[in-house]
């Protein structure tokens, strides 16, 4: 039962992954859209009828082809996301509304159907025909697929669309948003939020942007309150290593974005959940209040920018809710800390663990001893002594890793070894990746992605004490082999 539960949770992040796959990449045309609408639409901060005319064929065409071409060259590199942007081109003229949902279904699924029409074709081509029939299969096939996303997808898409927003819209009526919180908040410390984030919320928000010129669910999951609460707490209430490091997150998180540092803090102490609902909630209840909202995404969740997306008189309504979930966050929070007992499943434990691992001796017969045969811990051993490049990667490549690769570089640097570490999204690890550092709750999808290379599992994004045992191994093995 755990095993399939466990699965399910897999393949949650994975399409959760793929869905910010498309995202992700284009949050700068997002912001940029974001930045013209705050600027010059008429209740903007410098209105101009003039410049204002950029933001509408922004949001109705850029995007969404941005959105299908960036998914199609994820199932089919370039030649899949060309086929995807013709598809997508006939989702978005076969309704009337931004066809963000509708590009993120064609975008995949036309570069799915170039990719299998030339594996059925592998091989049966006459020399010197190839070009031509490469580039007439794909002009074809998208010229059929754009019809069909016109005809069918297109309205059917938009039906869903309105029925979702009717959704939010009685959610919304009848004061019922901040129950949306006790999904959001567990589904973004399991690493599912990409999941509901770019697949359902984005999509109604960004509509309901275009025509209302903000939206509260782009609030929803960006919101720093909850996680700033929680590591508030920790910094006053917290023990051992874990009070030490949570300042240190406080600015990762709130200033930078990078919402995924408070999520092993929770980890800890599970309880801590009901401080990020309850933070959630109080910070959406106060958003509704004062009709809070953002143009765009807000994208890393940095208060930076959330600031940059808010409407001009919107300012008021967006800190009084970030304010009130922190508070309400660090009070329950606070109380948890204070009432529960010390136990052993903490951060010190990566701190305690790697302190036994001094010298030589110590490394190496601890490498060995996580493999079951001679064999196994030969291939290890060759894997670390050849090191030429190390990933991080976290679900869409772009937030944590980006983080974690840099604290890592530095590391790598500083003990001499000539080793490349990047940063990259778990769906896109490159082939050559000797060695893989993620976050626990992803390296069995790392593993699924990439067998061979040797993985690292980190509990906590700031602690260097995995990084160190790390650096020390490959400096170890590749002056002993």
């Amino acid at each position: 039962m755990e095993q399939t539960q466990g699965n399910l949770k897999v393949k949650v992040q994975q399409f959760g992954s793929f869905l910010s796959g498309m995202i992700m990449p284009n949050i700068g045309a997002f912001i940029a859209w974001g930045i013209l609408t705050a600027l010059f639409i008429p209740t903007g901060w410098f209105p101009n009828e003039q410049l204002n005319e950029i933001t509408g064929p922004t949001i109705t065409y850029l995007l969404p082809i941005l959105i299908g071409f960036t998914g199609g060259r994820l199932v089919y590199d370039i030649r899949g996301g060309v086929v995807g942007a013709m598809v997508t081109m006939g989702v978005i003229t076969g309704a009337e509304i931004p066809m963000f949902l509708g590009a993120m279904i064609v975008g995949p699924t036309g570069a799915y159907c170039i990719k299998k029409f030339d594996e059925l074709v592998d091989g049966k081509i006459k020399p010197g025909f190839e070009m031509l029939v490469n580039n007439f299969s794909s002009g074809i096939l998208s010229s059929i697929l754009a019809i069909i996303a016109f005809l069918i997808v297109g309205p059917a898409v938009e039906v869903l669309n309105n029925f979702l927003a009717t959704g939010v819209g009685f959610l919304v009526e009848n004061s019922l948003l901040p129950l949306a919180s006790i999904f959001v908040e567990p589904a973004k410390v399991l690493f599912l939020n990409n999941a509901i984030n770019h697949g359902v919320i984005s999509p109604i928000a960004i509509e309901q942007a275009a025509e209302t010129g903000r939206s509260v669910l782009f609030l929803l999951e960006s919101n720093p309150g909850p996680g700033l609460g929680i590591l508030l707490a920790y910094t006053i209430f917290g023990r051992g290593s874990a009070k030490q490091t949570a300042p240190g997150a406080i600015i990762i998180h709130f200033l930078g974005g990078i919402h995924e540092i408070y999520f092993p803090y929770i980890l800890m102490k599970p309880v801590l959940i009901l401080s990020a609902i309850g933070g959630g909630m109080a910070g959406v209840m106060t958003f509704s209040l004062f009709n809070a909202g953002l143009v765009v995404p807000a994208s890393p969740g940095s208060i930076f920018a959330i600031l940059a997306m808010t409407p001009r008189d919107g300012y008021v309504g967006v800190l009084a809710g970030i304010i009130v979930a922190t508070i309400v966050s660090f009070a329950i929070s606070a109380v948890v800390l204070k009432t529960s007992k010390a136990t052993n499943n903490t951060i010190e434990d990566a701190s305690e663990k790697a302190s036994a691992l001094k010298g030589r001796k110590t490394i190496v017969p601890e490498v060995q001893s996580s493999f079951s045969s001679a064999e196994k811990f030969s291939d290890t051993v060759e894997t670390l002594a050849h090191t030429k490049k190390i990933i991080f990667a976290c679900d869409a490549g772009m937030g944590s890793s980006a983080m974690g690769a840099s604290v890592l570089r530095n590391k790598v640097k500083k003990a001499g070894l000539s080793i490349e570490v990047v940063n990259s999204a778990i769906a896109q690890l490159p082939e050559d990746a000797d060695i893989v550092v993620t976050h626990k709750d992803l390296t069995s999808r790392a593993k699924e992605k990439l067998p061979k290379a040797y993985h690292v599992s980190v509990d906590n994004f700031l602690s260097s004490d995995r990084y160190d045992e790390l650096v020390e191994k490959l400096s170890v093995v590749k002056t002993s082999v």
